[in-house]
């Protein structure tokens, strides 16, 4: 249970930081990384307990994701990330569902993969991708899965 949770956990803080939360208002993005985290993480942690536990899965959740966030946050730079962006916007525009697409920053040393899965309408009549990603960090992968859907002006934006 709590390997899944910090799955669940990993893959919305990694989500929101590459969706552009990378800390812009909070001034730098160790500590925006940490506060999204915490934010997430207690949000996961209410759905996992139930009764008097809720209030400790929302903790050990909160503390989690504060410790989860700040950590992606100081170890990806904005060159990881725009590698990422750039990688997962084409890939979920070009590729056919199974298709992998791959970024490596050579400065850093950081890469990861994205392979969207599935195509799917939303309810707003949007089309929406689902998808599997990978990102390594100082020789640490961690997996994520989740959809992202265009909006309005054509941009993909993660939705879970």
């Amino acid at each position: 249970m709590l390997k899944q949770f910090f799955s669940f956990s990993m893959i919305f803080i990694f989500a929101l930081i590459l969706a552009g939360c990378e800390a812009k208002n909070y001034g730098n993005k160790q500590t925006g990384g940490a506060l999204l985290g915490g934010v997430i993480g207690g949000i996961l942690g209410s759905k996992a307990g139930s009764g008097k536990g809720k209030l400790v899965t929302t903790a050990i959740g909160t503390a989690i994701g504060i410790h989860l966030g700040s950590e992606i946050g100081k170890s990806l730079d904005k060159a990881d990330i725009a590698y990422a962006r750039r990688t997962t916007n084409k890939a979920l525009e070009s590729n056919p569902s199974g298709k992998i697409s791959s970024w490596t920053n050579p400065d850093s040393g950081n890469s990861g993969t994205i392979k969207p899965t599935k195509t799917v309408i939303s309810s707003a009549g949007q089309p929406c991708r689902e998808y599997y990603q990978t990102i390594t960090v100082g020789g640490r992968t961690e997996k994520a899965y989740g959809r992202a859907c265009r909006d309005a002006s054509g941009d993909w934006r993660i939705v879970n």
